[in-house]
């Protein structure tokens, strides 16, 4: 039996500043469909749905899923994209294998692959369609991770947010602003919601401007909050992630954070974890750096944490540095400072016990996590006055058995009454909550300073009034022949 391909997604409105939008997607509202035509939705969809896509002989529109539970999709991206171009293309797949089961890995002699190309748009059709299967990413305008992952997301078999059959309970459409040819992209389909709420925040949801005809005048507006944001390009909701497990039923633990602060434990999943299951937990805000502390931490392991541990990446991926590396004694709590907007967390377990966790994260705009020997660091802008409104945080991780020398080599910050306005304080330790050696401002003499174990954590704040010159500092590892009872990474 033979499936005919099904037009190609229209192309969407890149941000919600734009007040009017033309369709430029080359897409028909008639479409053969296995020799009979039917009427097509959103300018690519055909209205018969099922498990939130739609429905079509043997699953034709699911790709498949292999004997170990992945669903491998063969990829190529055009060698028109340029270096940076391509790895923010593969910054956005990474996530996809970070989060769910979905699996996208290059191209070898697969018939069926999806080719990422810039074509006229920003575009894809809708699930699996055989052979060399386009989605196109246009230079400029598409080159947006959110974007590239809204086409990615209608490549599996996902559905427009707003047009939920359920829509009109969370939103309003204003028909009068949308030109009667454009009615079709805001009809209700009748998919299977898969028992999740509705998301505002789904990269799959339209902005409030979409195809509107009139500038300055919205065509969707939430309900009963009018206030809420919708429309985001900026990537996966936890939601999204949710849906695409379930539609492919996949066997993962993974929860997505993108709050600015926020916290996260293990006691999410209550029951035992399947043996040899791993749970993942990715912190993905807008900008700046993540600093993230583990608050408590109870697992039974072996002596070299090999059956049950935790894993930190500086990043979205597996493929990123590791932090920290088997993670498993209650002693074992430093924090860590990202080099970018996002950090993984994974939990290993074998399933013989109920691993316990608690931790928090909050975005920095300085720092960073130190495990070299030596090194030196400094507020933002220094020599110049750092910035207004500025936390920053630089945590020293030394080998087992070692200590940290510190030293401020200048400082001058703003004077204020205990140090409460602009501030620097010293932990010996790796978080907040081990002993502080002092709390500095002004033009204090910070004095030389040697740690009690094998981490240092040193944290900076600012205020809104007054800036100053800074500080600038330097550290050193050092061997410590004293008791093995310190801590260790």
């Amino acid at each position: 039996m033979t499936c005919n391909r099904i037009p190609a997604v229209s192309a969407l409105p890149i941000t919600n500043t734009i007040p009017h939008f033309v369709n430029r997607a080359k897409v028909n509202t008639e479409q053969s469909y296995e020799g009979s035509k039917t009427r097509l939705y959103e300018g690519d969809i055909t209205p018969k749905r099922h498990r939130n896509a739609i429905v079509c002989p043997f699953n034709w529109c699911f790709w498949p899923k292999s004997s170990n539970g992945l669903v491998v999709i063969p990829y190529v991206i055009s060698s028109s994209y340029t270096r940076e171009e391509k790895a923010l293309i593969v910054g956005a797949i990474q996530e996809y294998e970070t989060l769910t089961c979905i699996h996208f890995v290059d191209r070898t002699t697969e018939t069926d692959y999806i080719y990422i190309s810039p074509k006229d748009g920003c575009w894809s059709y809708f699930g699996k369609v055989g052979g060399s299967q386009v989605l196109s990413v246009r230079k400029g305008g598409c080159m947006r991770k959110g974007i590239i992952q809204h086409e990615l997301n209608h490549a599996l078999g996902m559905l427009h947010e707003q047009n939920r059959n359920d829509r009109d309970k969370y939103v309003v459409i204003s028909w009068q602003y949308i030109s009667p040819g454009d009615f079709y992209h805001f009809k209700p389909t009748r998919a299977n919601n898969l028992g999740l709420k509705y998301d505002y925040s789904s990269v799959m949801h339209y902005h409030r401007f979409a195809f509107s005809n009139t500038s300055g005048k919205a065509t969707i507006t939430p309900f009963p909050d009018s206030t809420v944001p919708i429309g985001q390009r900026f990537g996966l909701s936890n939601l999204d992630v949710a849906k695409i497990n379930k539609l492919y039923e996949c066997d993962i633990h993974s929860t997505l954070l993108s709050n600015l602060t926020g916290s996260f434990s293990s006691t999410i999943y209550r029951s035992s974890y399947p043996k040899n299951t791993n749970s993942v937990w990715l912190i993905r805000i807008p900008a700046n750096k993540i600093f993230l502390q583990f608050n408590s931490l109870y697992i039974q392991s072996s002596s070299d944490c090999a059956s049950n541990h935790i894993l930190v990446y500086d990043g979205g991926s597996r493929r990123d540095t590791v932090f920290l590396n088997k993670l498993c004694r209650p002693k074992q709590l430093p924090s860590v400072v990202s080099s970018g907007n996002m950090m993984l967390v994974e939990l290993v377990s074998d399933g013989t016990t109920l691993p316990k966790f608690k931790a928090s994260y909050i975005s920095v705009q300085c720092g960073k996590t130190f495990t070299a020997m030596n090194g030196k660091f400094e507020s933002l802008l220094y020599p110049s006055h750092y910035p207004p409104l500025t936390d920053c945080a630089w945590i020293m991780i030394a080998p087992e058995g070692s200590k940290i020398s510190l030293t401020i080599l200048s400082f001058l910050l703003e004077d204020s009454f205990q140090c409460q306005h602009d501030y620097l304080v010293i932990y010996d330790g790796g978080t907040t909550t081990a002993r502080s050696e002092g709390k500095y401002c002004a033009n204090d003499i910070v004095p030389g300073f040697i740690s009690s174990g094998n981490s240092v954590l040193v944290q900076f704040h600012s205020d809104y009034f007054l800036q100053y010159l800074g500080f600038q500092a330097e550290y050193s590892f050092s061997k410590y022949e004293g008791s093995k009872e310190r801590s260790v990474i």
